[in-house]
């Protein structure tokens, strides 16, 4: 059952939108519920003709760390579809485009505390194109092997949530 809502606001501050909604839960119980009302997404899981991956290490302000990360970003209100937004931000961050795009669905890193919703994409057929990063932008491109993504993957060095959705989707694929 759908909770009902009483009354809603919301607030604006930088990027993020913040909603405070008073509702009525099934039991009828009102409790106040808030929550980032946040930009879609999309992640790219970029795969080179030597089966690489094109990894991002990318300083993160929010955590004061480097961060291994696929290509990733909100998507633009100019950009009409997700794929749209997906082959902007593989070019912008890594200065390639894809000739093949795979379609990964898309999921919700946190139902809890975000409406955020992020689409997920492999892209191949690789040529290099100009790689154009925003000032605040810090990154350092890799070109990993499956199996030396698994490795950082599996010793807890890649957390990059959008990204290690990428690579299970990818590979439930594709296996």
């Amino acid at each position: 059952m759908v909770w009902k809502v009483k009354n809603s606001t919301s607030a604006k501050v930088d990027r993020f939108g913040i909603a405070i909604d008073q509702v009525v839960l099934p039991n009828g119980e009102e409790k106040t519920f808030s929550y980032l009302d946040f930009a879609k997404g999309v992640c790219v899981i970029p795969i080179t003709e030597n089966k690489e991956v094109i990894c991002l290490k990318q300083y993160r302000h929010a955590i004061k760390s480097w961060e291994w990360e696929l290509p990733a970003g909100m998507i633009d209100s100019t950009d009409p579809t997700p794929i749209d937004s997906a082959k902007k931000e593989l070019e912008e961050e890594t200065g390639f485009v894809a000739e093949h795009w795979l379609d990964l669905g898309s999921f919700y890193p946190s139902p809890g505390s975000t409406t955020e919703e992020i689409f997920l994409f492999a892209a191949a057929g690789l040529t290099p194109s100009v790689q154009n990063l925003e000032s605040s932008e810090q990154i350092e491109l890799h070109y990993l092997s499956m199996e030396e993504l698994k490795e950082l993957i599996s010793q807890g060095e890649f957390k990059h949530g959008a990204g290690l959705a990428a690579v299970l989707r990818y590979k439930f694929l594709t296996d």
